[in-house]
């Protein structure tokens, strides 16, 4: 049995922002920058805040939690900057602060990226939210316990769901 974790590492395509890679039997997408994305959970007077905003790859809006890339305009950021960023960026909140819960990968299989999932505590409106000029996002503010039912809806009418979502489950 060969094993892939000693194979060299190849990269038969390499776009801008996306690297298709190799490694032994495995092939893989990596991003050409950094890798690591914040997702943030945060919550207003007894609300989760949500966002949706069309995804090309999903071909249609997608329903998930704020979230954004961490060093993409800042080689230096930290996850908690980036994440105070992209919550006033595309919700029009602040906070006072940020609880690392951990480091997640979402499609380990298939894509090398990886999450760090953050709190935030004690928010702020500040905006309106929405995202930058390139971005047309929509802000939810939806009760914990609505959570699934809310999903649900969205799901019907025709949104794709982040698979963070499941965190509000109820299985």
């Amino acid at each position: 049995m060969t094993d892939d974790r000693e194979a060299p590492l190849e990269t038969p395509w390499r776009g801008k922002y996306l690297a298709v890679r190799k490694r032994g039997r495995w092939e893989y997408v990596s991003r050409t920058g950094s890798t690591d994305a914040v997702v943030i959970l945060a919550e207003h007077e007894g609300k989760v805040v949500l966002i949706e905003q069309y995804r090309v790859p999903a071909g249609r809006v997608c329903l998930e939690l704020p979230a954004g890339l961490v060093g993409d305009e800042d080689a230096h950021a930290t996850v908690e900057e980036t994440a105070v960023k992209e919550l006033e960026e595309e919700t029009g909140f602040t906070c006072e602060r940020v609880e690392v819960l951990g480091q997640f990968h979402s499609s380990p299989g298939m894509v090398s990226e990886s999450f760090t999932l953050v709190r935030a505590h004690g928010l702020n409106r500040i905006g309106a939210g929405g995202g930058t000029e390139h971005e047309d996002i929509t802000v939810h503010l939806v009760e914990r316990a609505d959570i699934p039912a809310f999903v649900q809806q969205r799901r019907e009418a025709g949104s794709a769901i982040d698979v963070k979502l499941l965190l509000f489950s109820d299985f």
